[in-house]
């Protein structure tokens, strides 16, 4: 499984640490849709883990397929799961990085354990509380954080066809909000629904132009 592996949970583990929670979150670029975190805390001392979850990757290497045949699997074998969301409107009123960290804090509080290590992809918490680090392309090499980043991309995935049936003509379950030509395309044709972003580009640069001017 290349150099994705257990190495950074082990040392935890053996440091006296017991529920160390992977944390990743997906969304952050897309023009409509929340931003979705997971937390996912493996079983310490489990030999066989990284055979179990030998197809984990970091979710953006994994077709829609392969990450929907690792959710219940990874489901399976972990302790506990969290999800955690901050929504368009939330993004739109604080923020991107705000949201993702709302986000993450919602995913540990939703947490059936409360963890008492955190191995976060990139960002800090420091408002949790709880020991952590912060781990450049963590997904890339933490077993846990990969975990947690199919989780949350398999979660979002499907809030977004769902949102495809209220709000339909922006193909959200095709390209689950991200800024393809096809979604820009309905944008223009059907302006934005509720589920948009818009202090994103393009639509802030569309609300910024249609503001009157001074007098």
């Amino acid at each position: 499984m290349g150099w994705l592996d257990l190495a950074r949970e082990q040392e935890l583990w053996e440091a006296g640490y017991r529920w160390v929670a992977g944390l990743d979150e997906v969304g952050r670029g897309a023009l409509a849709g929340p931003v979705v975190a997971a937390a996912v805390i493996l079983p310490p001392g489990c030999s066989d883990l990284c055979a179990i979850l030998g197809k984990v990757r970091d979710s953006k290497m994994l077709t829609p397929h392969q990450r929907e045949a690792l959710f219940p699997l990874i489901r399976a074998t972990s302790l506990g799961i969290g999800i955690g969301i901050a929504s368009a409107g939330f993004i739109d009123r604080w923020g991107i990085v705000p949201a993702v960290k709302q986000a993450m804090w919602m995913a540990v509080a939703n947490l059936p354990v409360a963890p008492d290590y955190l191995l976060i992809d990139a960002v800090r918490l420091p408002e949790a509380g709880i020991a952590q680090e912060s781990i450049i392309k963590g997904d890339s090499h933490i077993l846990s954080i990969a975990a947690a980043s199919v989780v949350a991309k398999v979660f979002r995935d499907r809030l977004m066809v769902a949102l495809d049936q209220y709000h339909p003509g922006y193909g959200f379950a095709a390209h689950k909000g991200y800024g393809t030509a096809a979604h820009r395309t309905a944008l223009e044709r059907l302006g934005p629904c509720p589920a948009q972003r818009r202090s994103f580009a393009p639509l802030r640069r569309e609300c910024c132009s249609a503001s009157p001017g001074p007098g």
